[in-house]
């Protein structure tokens, strides 16, 4: 019984700081809402994270690890360069389609204050998310030589499209579907051509 109170505690309080967080933002939410969200004590939070900056380190590893492996899997350059794009923006919608507060909070982390923990927090993640993208373009160089050296830069601009597409349809503007996802790569792809 008291494994399943431990897991409950400290999934609550998981649970109640993303929801807070993608609703108000990292910096707006204090540790007193998070606890009364989750219906356990300040001390009960310490226990688990030690702090909110680790509660939010936490939940970041924790989404990102599911992320990553799709990403990873997605972007794996198989000398066809749509699909394999195709296949990172699909990885890219399907997680925020399953995990809509995560991907706002993390997007609203992204933008936050250049000193704020939270962008502090999230920089290493989506650092590793550039490398994993940027290596895809590397490879994709050898068969399309008008790419060499623009590894950093496209990785950069079809990441950020694949996010500013996310945020439209989380924010009603559209639908993270398969037309949105041609229209997408057929965007990027018409620009990295020519």
């Amino acid at each position: 019984m008291a494994a399943t109170a431990h897991a409950d505690n400290r999934s609550g309080i998981l649970g109640a700081a993303l929801q807070l967080f993608a609703a108000r933002g990292y910096d707006a939410v204090g540790i007193q809402q998070i606890v009364d969200v989750a219906g356990v004590t300040k001390p009960t939070l310490y226990h688990y994270f030690g702090s909110k900056l680790g509660l939010l380190e936490e939940l970041l590893a924790e989404h990102f690890a599911v992320l990553h492996s799709e990403l990873e899997r997605a972007a794996r350059y198989r000398r066809d360069l749509p699909q394999t794009l195709t296949e990172i923006a699909r990885a890219y919608f399907a997680f925020a389609l399953a995990q809509p507060a995560f991907y706002r909070m993390q997007l609203g982390l992204l933008f936050a204050p250049l000193e704020s923990d939270g962008l502090k927090a999230i920089t290493h993640f989506h650092e590793r998310q550039f490398r994993v993208v940027e290596e895809m373009f590397r490879a994709a160089a050898a068969d399309h030589g008008n790419m060499k050296g623009r590894q950093r830069a496209y990785a950069v601009t079809f990441i950020g499209m694949i996010h500013n597409y996310v945020a439209l349809c989380l924010n009603g503007h559209g639908k993270l579907d398969d037309k949105l996802l041609h229209q997408a790569v057929r965007q990027f792809s018409h620009g990295i051509y020519s």
